[in-house]
């Protein structure tokens, strides 16, 4: 089954500082449609304005994922963690008994970023935050794994969630296929960049597409378009 959650149907707020859509509800008042999908729970579209961002606040039981689509994010955090992950790039947090964090647009040009958060397979253990570099050059015409549950997947960034994140940048007409992994039965994908289709169905830049228990997806760019995809169980 898909179901297409354009950006109309998206819950969305612009407090000045930061203008986000939301692709699973996070407040009473918001689309019951969007509902999660499994672990996966909150995948927020921000883009946040110069010499602003996120002051510190705290997080517990949840795996975080960034990736950034323009700019950069300056992270830091309780367990002693500073860095920064620009356009194209991954990081993680894993929360786990309690972190507190923060996170900040320091360049001059508007961060744009999808956050997110998985729910860990089970509940507690240390908190720890990591980040990595995934050339765009590396997934062009590929999907290539940006983060894994499972540990054996060391060319990845490692979250304690059921759940792998992929990427693929994609040439105008070109076409990757994607079968999901055993025991993940729900995908969502996103675009960053473009219009793709989705088994033929179109999703442009702020939409985005929940599959459930698609046996395989065929994602062709409709233009050239770099997207993002989670599977979770």
């Amino acid at each position: 089954m898909l179901q297409l959650r354009s950006k109309e149907t998206l819950d969305h707020g612009d407090h000045g500082w930061l203008k986000a859509r939301h692709h699973f509800i996070v407040s009473p008042g918001g689309n019951p449609a969007n509902r999660p999908l499994g672990s996966l729970v909150v995948w927020n579209d921000d883009e946040i304005a110069p010499g602003t961002g996120f002051g510190l606040h705290s997080h517990e039981d949840m795996e975080i994922l960034t990736y950034v689509r323009e700019g950069a994010v300056t992270h830091e955090d309780s367990a002693g963690n500073v860095g920064r992950t620009v356009a194209g790039d991954v990081q993680v947090m894993s929360a786990g008994t309690g972190i507190r964090h923060s996170e900040h647009n320091r360049d001059e040009d508007p961060l744009k970023l999808f956050q997110i958060w998985l729910l860990p397979r089970e509940r507690g253990g240390k908190p720890r935050w990591d980040t990595r570099k995934f050339p765009k050059t590396d997934r062009a015409g590929r999907l290539v794994e940006l983060a894994s549950g499972d540990p054996q997947s060391n060319e990845t960034l490692l979250i304690r969630a059921d759940a792998r994140i992929l990427a693929a940048t994609l040439l105008a007409r070109s076409t990757v296929t994607h079968t999901p992994a055993v025991g993940l039965r729900n995908t969502y994908l996103a675009p960053a960049q473009g219009v793709i289709l989705v088994n033929g169905q179109r999703v442009a830049v702020g939409d985005g597409i929940a599959a459930i228990d698609e046996p395989e997806l065929t994602i062709t760019a409709v233009e050239n378009a770099e997207f993002i995809l989670v599977d979770a169980a």
